[in-house]
This record gives C-alpha cells, structure tokens and sequence, in this order.
C-alpha cells in the first residue's frame, strides 16, 4: 500500500471541515470531509474541469457520495453552510455570467457546424438552438429528486449550453430511496464518463423529439440520512445493498457520522458559544468563498489537468495494492467490499484532479494524489462500517429486550416495518432473534396467554465477581440493608461467618424481608444441602464450577449440612415463579439427589444463617454457571427441558456424567463416576454393580471386560489406600 506518512488533508477540505465542526458542534470529521469532497467535485464540474491521462484519455471530474450519520448530527446544517456561505459566490457567479457567456459561444459553434453541413443560414440555426436550449426550462444547478426523462432533457440542455453539470442531493434518503430509484438507475450509467443513451421517443408537432448530441456531462450526486430510516430491514435497506451491488459501492465516497457531541463532553455553555462565533470561521468562510468565486471565471472553463508519468505510476502502484487486498476476500459473501477496494483507484483520481482544480494547477502533482488516497482509504473504512449492518432478526432481538414491556404478534407488526406478515416467516425470525440473544447477553421469555404468544425481553448483565449481590441484618424480617461497600465472591466469609448475622441473596423495598418487597435481581444461587451428600464430594464434583460453601452449626463429620453458593454468569430478574423454576432446574441438574436440597431454597426472600464457626471452601479455578439453559420461557430452557427428558431414567449422578461423555472421554467420566460412588460411602460391591447398570444404560456402553479390567481395578487400590 502506499506510504501516506505525513500527508494531511487538502485544505480546502480541512480549513472548511474545521468551520463545520465549530458551527455543528460534532467532532466527526470523516463526515463532513466527505461532503467537502463532494462540494468540490461539484465546482470542477460545473466548470468542466478534465483530467487528462496517457493511459484512459480524458475523464472528467466528479464525485458521488453517500454519508450517513444519526439525526441532530448537523447533516442538512453543514450542507447549508456550504451552499450558502462557502460556495455560494461560486454559484452566483456561475449561473450569472459564466455559464451564459459559455453556452452563447457553444450555441454559435453548434450553429455555425449544422449551416455547414445542412447548407442553411448560420443566424437560423443559432436561433433553433437557442429554442432547443430555452424550451428544456431553466438549469438547475442542484436537485432533489427527478426523473430519467427530465435528467435527459437537462442533459440534453447542457450539451448545448458546453457547461454545467448534474448535481443530484437527497437529504432523509432513507425515506426517499424507493421512489427514486429510475433516477438513481440512470446515475450509474451518468458516472465514469457522463453520458447515457438516448430514449426513443415518439415525435409529434406538440413533442418534437431533439437531434442527437454527442458529448460528455459529469454528474455529482450526495446522499444523506440517517442510518436507521437506510436500514429498516426491510425494502428501503433491501434496495440499498442492490444498489451497492449493483456498481454504487465503487462509485461512492462514503461517510458514517457516529462521534458525539462536543457539548455533552466537557465544554460549558460559553465554550460552546464562543466556538460558534469564532472570529476564525468568518475568516476561513471569507477566505474560501473568495477563491471558490475566482474558480467560476470564464478563463478556469474547461480547466485540463494532466497526470504526469510518476503520478500515473504511483496511481497504478495502489491500483495493484487494492487489487490483491481485494484477491485475498472470500468469494462468497464479499463480492460488494472486494467491488469497492478494487475500484478506489478511480475515485481516487477523480478526487485528485478535484484538488488540481481547486488549486489551479494544470497537473495532478503527487500531493494531490496522496491526498486523495488519504480521504478514500478513510470512504473506505467508513464503508466497511455501513456493511455491518444490523440483521433483521437483531433489531428484532433489540427491540424486545428494550421495548420494556410484552409484545405480541401484533404489536411487533406494528412497530417494525421488517417484522414479516406470514406465521412461519414470523416463527423463523423470532427463533432467530433469541439464538441471536443467547450470543449476545439478550434473553427473550415467550408465554402463552389464552393461546397467544406474548414475548419479552431484557439484556443481561454480566455479573462482576467483585459485586456480589445480597443484603443482610441481625433480625429476622427487618433492616435487610445492602452492604455499603461491595463484597467480592472471593471474601464471602466476612459475611457468613458473621456473629448473629441473617443475609439473603436480594434485596427488598424498605429493607423488609418479605416476598412481596422482593427487588428483583440477583447474581448467585444459594442452596441449603441437608445431610444426603458428603460436602468433599460436592467439592470434587464441582470442580469445574466456581463454587462457595461453609457448614452450618448442625453440620458434623457423619452427616454433612452445609451452604453452597454458586455464583452465576449474570445478573438476573426474576418474579417468584420464575425463580422458583429457575432454582428446581438447577437443582435437578447438579450431581447429588434432589432431595438433599431444601426445598426453601426455591424462594427468593429466603434468608440464610451465618455460621462464624463454620469451615468455609472457595473453588475459584472453575467457570461461572452459565445460567441461561435454566431461565424459564426461553429457547434453550426448552432445549434444556427436551434434554432433561432423555436421560430422565437416569439418577443425578448418573445424569451429571451421562452428560461429559462425549467421545474420547467416556471411560475417563466412567471412573469418576465410579470414584464418586466411593467417596459416598458405598461397599465396593455395591460401587461394581452400580457402574456395570450405569453402563448398560448409556446409548453407546463401554466393553464389560473393560469396566472389570480398568476402573474397578482403580477403583479396588482407592479401596485397598484407604483401608490402609
């Protein structure tokens, strides 16, 4: 790629950016350079400007851009600013004198060429073309919005006129994309060399069809909106990206405004005002309309800039360089992106012979070059952000968790132009939106009420392992207070073993224990385990979970009763049922028997004694509980549940290892499994029938003589050691 160390930007973009920043209050500058660029093609243009090349021959110059931003950024502000203060002698001048002055003489020539070939009088010919010329209206020198035909009379207008060109700018084109779509049509085939064939049409006294006229017309063009109006996920955005298929992406220079404004960082009101009045803007505006306003003088028409050997060279050598980054994409899925790096080169020169015209230079010097490569390699990156759009199925995963409330098939429908109107498309999209979710910290609950779907949704927070959440007092039912400062999971102790402490795992309005004060919200599960499971195979089962446990007063050697607090993955909110479901889940699906459990531990205003006498074990080396699987109303609850149900013969041990053996660990889950069953106590008889009716269980067993010959042998020394 090519070196651009110490290149900045042109200064007529960068001094006019600057006022622009000032006047809009938006520190984004790749937005409005764009726009800046566009401006510029616009005057060389209007003024016929041409690059001349060895290689291509003559191109003229002109620009198509699209830039994006989210609304109040200042787009349609910054445009105005320009048409008005910075360019707005150059318009004057032009369309008052300079085109009037150039278009007479060209209306001669034309004469003078049609009474020499038609054998007619020159003053005849000159007043025909002067009709022609009046009959096509007057020239816009900017529009919004058209249609083929009219740009083809415009055209035609222009040819005779020998000046001037197409300047094309919809604001809000997001709302607008759809009904100008025959002009934009025409623009793709406007933008390399400025011409379009002509459309035949029927000739009649009231509708005379005009002679045909060779000729060049450049056209510039500038889109902007808002991205979320673009992309609606629907037909508008459909469309877009047919149009950047179609040739817009090699075309356009683009533009994403997305910096904040100035004013909500650190400037007070009088910093703000003062950078609106900035003595400095007038003068760069003054500065700039002054030489625009020269650019318009008959003697700059037809400005020819020529691109020497070494600047042709340097152009070719980051032809190549885009050519082969452009290789090096899949071909699948990226033929957009590889169209507009493999095309940079040409907007590059187009933008570069912008600058040799703002500079009255009659060659492209290899500042301008560079200059122009600068600015595309930017276009370029800000295409790339404009390519990540948002899936339909993403909004819609986006507006469930945000919209704050249930929705139905019908709300949906309202409120997304997107949401499909067919059942099954419908189903499609919103099992989509929830795998989406899943991904990316976004749950979505479905609910069935009196036959209908309601849906809601909420974004999950990621619990910080240094915040625990919960709220203690020395009473039973009052003062549940949070702690003024945050404890981490790794110092839990200083709250269980507490004297005299009560502590829950929520917290609670007025801090009154009750369920009806509950506040939704917690980021560990407790669990009272009563005597069914020794706590060191707890310990040994759950290595892999990060895990707290400490023993309770009635905890003794021969029957264990202890606290296991499990922190999980986020941060959830849930209603009692809810959470009732959640905790029966989880329960069901840890390695010991569901009834060691109290069953208290399903309710959310549950409180826990501390123990300040009691053994405390951290097991940090595990992973958080991804709790997801166990959320009730939610996709992979239900994955959860259908999985549940195919092992549901099997005991909790035995489902706990049913579940790792995947393939190449099965034999080593085997002789867990069978360690498990002695370290609960079992006879070693009772431990060998057990694995061997384990086994037979499985879908794919292991050999009989392999049980016997590997893991009960291991199993006998873990025997023979501890009798020992």
């Amino acid at each position: 790629m090519i070196d651009l160390t110490g290149v900045t930007h042109h200064p007529a973009i960068e001094e006019n950016v600057e006022v622009l920043c000032n006047k809009t209050q938006n520190t984004d500058r790749g937005f409005f350079r764009v726009e800046m660029a566009y401006f510029l093609g616009k005057m060389a243009s209007s003024m016929r400007a041409t690059i001349v090349t060895k290689d291509r021959g003559d191109i003229p110059v002109n620009i198509y851009a699209l830039n994006l931003a989210t609304s109040g950024f200042g787009k349609g502000h910054s445009v105005n600013v320009v048409e008005d203060d910075i360019i707005g002698g150059f318009k004057k001048r032009f369309l008052e004198d300079t085109m009037p002055v150039i278009s007479d003489q060209n209306h001669w020539v034309i004469a003078n060429e049609r009474a020499v070939r038609n054998n007619s009088d020159p003053q005849e010919e000159f007043e025909k073309v002067q009709k022609t010329y009046k009959r096509a209206g007057a020239y816009p020198f900017t529009f919004d919005s058209g249609t083929p035909e009219g740009i083809r009379q415009i055209r035609h207008k222009l040819l005779l006129a020998n000046c001037g060109s197409i300047n094309l700018q919809i604001d809000e084109i997001g709302s607008n994309l759809i009904k100008s779509i025959d002009v934009l049509n025409i623009y793709l085939e406007l933008y390399d060399q400025g011409k379009v064939k002509s459309k035949l049409i029927k000739n009649t006294n009231d509708n005379e069809r005009n002679e045909d006229m060779d000729g060049k017309t450049p056209c510039n063009m500038l889109l902007f909106g808002t991205p979320a109006k673009l992309f609606d996920g629907g037909m508008t955005e459909d469309q877009f990206y047919s149009f950047l298929d179609t040739g817009y992406a090699r075309r356009c220079l683009f533009g994403y405004g997305q910096q904040e404004r100035r004013s909500f960082n650190t400037q007070s009101p009088t910093e703000i005002y003062n950078l609106l009045i900035e003595p400095q803007n007038n003068q760069t505006i003054q500065k700039w309309a002054m030489h625009f306003h020269s650019l318009a003088d008959p003697g700059m028409f037809e400005w020819r800039m020529i691109v020497e050997d070494e600047v042709g060279i340097e152009l070719q050598t980051y032809k190549i360089a885009c050519e082969q980054a452009a290789e090096l994409m899949p071909e699948i899925g990226f033929e957009i992106q590889k169209a507009e790096l493999s095309h940079r080169y040409f907007k590059v020169l187009k933008l570069a012979g912008a600058f040799a015209f703002v500079d009255q230079s009659n060659e492209i010097e290899m500042l301008h070059l560079h200059q122009a490569i600068l600015l595309v390699e930017e276009s370029g990156a800000a295409f790339s952000t404009i390519l990540k759009r948002e899936k339909a199925h993403v909004k819609l995963a986006k507006y469930i968790a945000t919209c704050g409330e249930e929705v139905t098939h019908s709300d949906l429908l309202d409120a997304l132009p997107f949401f499909p109107k067919a059942g099954t498309q419908r189903s499609e999209m919103i099992t989509l939106a929830a795998q989406w979710g899943y991904k990316n910290n976004v749950i979505i609950k479905k609910t069935f009420i009196d036959g209908l779907e309601f849906y809601k949704g909420e974004t999950l927070v990621e619990t910080d392992l240094k915040k625990m959440i919960f709220s203690y007092s020395d009473n039973w039912a009052y003062s549940y207070e949070p702690s003024e400062e945050p404890i981490a999971f790794d110092q839990l102790e200083l709250l269980t073993q507490a004297a005299g402490m009560h502590w829950c795992n929520h917290h609670f309005k007025n801090y009154h224990r009750a369920e009806e004060n509950v506040i939704p919200g917690f980021n560990m599960l407790v669990l009272d385990v009563d005597g069914g499971v020794s706590i060191n195979l707890v310990h040994e089962l759950l290595v892999d979970i990060k895990h707290f446990t400490y023993t309770t007063k009635r905890h003794t050697p021969d029957v264990n009763r202890f606290r296991l607090i499990i922190p999980i993955n986020y941060i959830l909110e849930l209603d009692k049922d809810e959470y009732t479901q959640l905790v029966d889940d989880v329960v069901a699906w840890l390695p010991f028997k569901t009834a060691d459990v109290d069953r208290s531990s399903c309710q959310r205003s549950k409180k826990w004694m501390s123990h300040e006498g009691g053994d405390i074990h951290y097991n940090m080396d595990g992973a958080l509980l991804d709790i997801l699987p166990f959320i009730p109303k939610t996709s992979k609850n239900e994955v959860f549940k259908k999985d549940f149900k195919a092992v549901a013969s099997l005991d909790n041990l035995e489902r706990w290892f049913a579940q790792r053996m995947v393939t190449g660990s099965r034999n080593n889950q085997m002789l867990k499994f069978a360690l498990a069953l002695v370290d609960s106590g079992l006879e070693f008889m009772t431990v060998q029938r057990q694995v061997h009716e384990f086994n037979k269980k499985l879908s794919e067993p292991l050999d009989t003589s392999e049980l016997d010959t590997t893991i009960m042998t291991t199993v006998a020394k873990r025997f023979t050691k501890r009798a020992a």
